[in-house]
């Protein structure tokens, strides 16, 4: 392997190191969750962070945003909001005496979209081909949003009242869902003498700016999978189709989600080939979103992570005599 290729794995590695520590200036205790976010951001893909309020959700949100060298606007949904409120609008300029484009706050490349579930089906539905092409098209006018491009959408399971589930094609738009879940004793301990006389948020700096990101993103994308680990992750994403307990099982867009996500969490580790624990790791959050378990299923309780948790099991994990050589290994930063 070239030692530019070796040092081009190392920088990936540095990235993520530096922007895992910054994040954590303000997160307390939830470093696989801010690589999962890391990954996405690897991807160019979006995350639904989704949990019972007061975790830290939007925090995490703005602490990612905050660690970038990015443009970054926060959407609050509610049920009055309307598609022009998100994507922009056109107006007449009575003084040129001509229509302009007012550009929406998804114009940024950072965008938060909080309690995403509040705004009704026909505003989620604006987000769709924002976050899937990377455009906007209001009018027959198409507009192309800045890059590197990332939602983080928040909602929260639990409360209904007020609410609209987020549909199947809008859930399959979402490279990964992740929970915070509750701290640990000691963590939250941590948590209370952190913020007790400021907010360490307000104090931080970017580390990584949007230019370097993108260099990274297209590092991630030369990551090499293997012929076995490959049909790893196609027998997994067939498996949930042929599951008798699952209605509708993972798309051709989840097989590719779990495929790039693999790659960015592989070259997140300094690493520049995929194994299958990669794979392994990231099946839950690529695609128990994008499962239906069936009616008879959802009556007797059980829902779709505990069937993908089935179909892990159920499929062989590769084993490979020898791995490549780690990207990382000699690498001068």
């Amino acid at each position: 392997m070239s030692e530019l290729a070796t040092q081009a794995g190392a920088r990936v590695r540095d990235m993520a190191l530096r922007a895992r520590a910054n994040v954590e200036k303000v997160i307390v205790g939830k470093g696989e969750v801010v690589d999962f976010v890391l990954v996405a951001l690897l991807c160019e893909g979006h995350v639904l962070l989704e949990d019972v309020p007061g975790i830290g959700k939007t925090m995490l949100a703005k602490s990612v945003a905050r660690t970038l060298g990015c443009s970054f606007r926060r959407l609050q949904f509610t049920p009055d909001l309307l598609p022009s409120d998100v994507t922009g609008l056109r107006f007449f300029n009575q003084k040129e005496q001509e229509f302009e484009f007012h550009p929406g706050p998804i114009f940024a490349q950072i965008v938060l979209a909080d309690e995403i579930n509040r705004a009704t089906p026909r505003t989620q539905s604006a987000l769709l081909e924002c976050m899937d092409e990377q455009q906007v098209t209001v009018e027959g006018e198409t507009h192309p949003l800045p890059r590197p491009f990332l939602v983080l959408a928040t909602q929260n399971p639990i409360e209904l009242e007020g609410t609209f589930p987020l549909p199947e094609a809008q859930l399959d738009r979402f490279l990964l869902r992740l929970s915070l879940g509750y701290p640990s004793g000691e963590e939250e301990r941590t948590i209370l003498r952190r913020f007790r006389a400021t907010n360490p948020l307000e104090v931080l700096v970017p580390v990584v700016s949007g230019e370097e990101l993108l260099a990274m993103q297209a590092i991630c994308r030369e990551v090499h999978v293997s012929e076995p680990v490959e049909d790893y992750v196609l027998a997994l994403v067939a498996a949930t189709r042929r599951h008798p307990a699952i209605e509708l099982g993972a798309s051709p867009r989840g097989a590719l989600a779990l495929y790039h996500a693999a790659q960015a969490l592989a070259a997140l580790r300094g690493r520049g080939f995929v194994v299958p624990d990669d794979v392994k790791r990231l099946a839950r959050p690529v695609l128990a979103h994008r499962l239906i378990a069936s009616a008879q299923t959802r009556l007797r309780g059980r829902g779709a992570d505990e069937l993908l948790a089935e179909v892990l099991a159920g499929v062989p994990v590769p084993v490979e005599e020898a791995e490549p050589p780690t990207l990382a290994t000699g690498a001068r930063s």
